[in-house]
């Protein structure tokens, strides 16, 4: 038995299973504590009933000789496509339902498009960034180098000419900073990909996320994007699938390598790995689309955003720097006195019951920084804001903790 190597130069554990480790300790140790969990990623609304209603009737088709759905279309059901390009019409993007491809989640694309790309190709990516970008890309084998994202930059990292990249995965808005990437940016990332025949991989799962109407929602929004780059978008935040499963992936014929279409390469490649997504999946998926199921989602959106607002006001009252949440459900907090990313995880976890996501767990640029998530109920948003807001930082920053790492 041979192993890929490349795997093994992971860290141990993925970011979010070592937190909950680190919090599962804590419970154990302190069964009395309180824990209120500002470092979910994982939504905490219910499904909107316009897309309960879909997936029902779905479901009860599923019953009937005549209505029954066996394996349906491997590139995703027409009527969902349809609706997907419908949407981005509503913001002024022309997308043909024959360049979308139905998924059963972001994480599952961002991984499977590694197979459209030669082991050897030189991988850019922000840092801090998602880890799954940089996870997947060691795993493949793949050099990798970074653009920086700092404070003074706005976390909005730019394409440096002198140097080549194959690959360039961009996430806008941003996981972990929130930060989010105007046209004129995008247009010069556009620009640079063209200049190096390179592909950006865009991961746009948290557009709807963006209150400026001014900020693009799309990368192909920008010109030339469709001859250079793939997006990538989930109805995970959209509109909480992230236990149901589906996205998609907007693959357009217009890109080619060469001679060779990536449409072609990757319809070829969900053909032979891939079966389609669920049918009743995909009428609970279309149903977003729906005016209704946009009203009710967009509530939801919204729900997120004011607690997020609530994190940010909170945050800033106790006089710590931070960005995002303004345009993404997250809030990009810097650690004061120079803390490292999980001694302040560990300090907060510890003293207030509250938990984070180390800042250096999405890259190294992100040492010094921590991660906060409005998904959570509105209740626990409120008792952490309220403590976060009181919180006397520097005697947090004389706590004593306990284990550690």
């Amino acid at each position: 038995m041979r192993l890929n190597e490349n795997i093994t130069k992971l860290e141990q554990n993925y970011l979010f299973a070592e937190i909950a480790m680190r919090v599962r300790r804590h419970r154990e140790e302190h069964p009395e504590a309180e824990i209120l969990s500002l470092g979910i990623n994982d939504v905490t609304r219910p499904l909107a009933p316009a897309v309960c209603d879909a997936m029902s009737v779905a479901a009860q088709e599923m019953r009937q000789t005549d209505r029954f759905h066996g394996y349906g279309d491997v590139q995703g059901e027409l009527f969902l496509r349809r609706a997907i390009c419908g949407y981005y019409r509503t913001y002024k993007v022309g997308i043909e339902p024959e360049d979308v491809f139905v998924s059963d989640g972001a994480k599952s694309d961002l991984a499977n498009l590694c197979d459209l790309f030669a082991p050897e190709s030189t991988v850019l990516l922000p840092n801090p960034v998602y880890p799954v970008f940089y996870d997947t890309s060691v795993m493949a084998g793949r050099q990798i180098i970074f653009a920086r994202g700092t404070k003074e930059n706005g976390f909005l990292p730019m394409p440096d000419d002198s140097i080549h990249a194959d690959l360039i995965y961009l996430c806008s808005p941003n996981n972990p900073t929130g930060a989010v990437y105007t046209r004129a940016q995008l247009q010069a990332w556009v620009e640079y990909a063209h200049a190096h025949q390179a592909c950006i991989i865009y991961d746009a799962a948290y557009e709807a996320y963006i209150r400026n109407a001014a900020l693009p929602r799309s990368i192909f929004e920008i010109a030339g994007a469709e001859t250079c780059a793939i997006e990538i978008n989930s109805f995970s935040k959209m509109a909480g699938f992230t236990g149901v499963r589906c996205s998609w992936v907007i693959v357009p014929r217009a890109l080619t390598a060469g001679d060779q279409s990536l449409h072609r390469l990757w319809m070829r490649r969900q053909s032979t790995k891939y079966n389609g997504t669920s049918y009743i999946v995909q009428r609970g998926a279309a149903a977003v689309f729906s005016a209704e199921g946009q009203r009710q989602v967009r509530m939801d959106v919204q729900y997120y955003m004011e607690n997020a607002d609530l994190i940010r006001n909170a945050l800033r009252r106790s006089g710590v720097f931070t960005t995002g949440g303004e345009h993404a459900p997250y809030v990009w907090m810097e650690c004061p006195y120079h803390l490292r990313s999980w001694d302040c995880f560990a300090r907060l976890l510890q003293s207030q019951g509250i938990v984070s996501s180390p800042g250096v767990g999405f890259g190294a640029q992100g040492e010094g920084w921590l991660r906060f998530s409005s998904f959570g109920s509105r209740e626990t948003i409120e008792r952490a804001a309220h403590k976060l807001a009181a919180l006397d930082w520097d005697q947090l920053a004389l706590w004593q903790v306990s284990g550690g790492r």
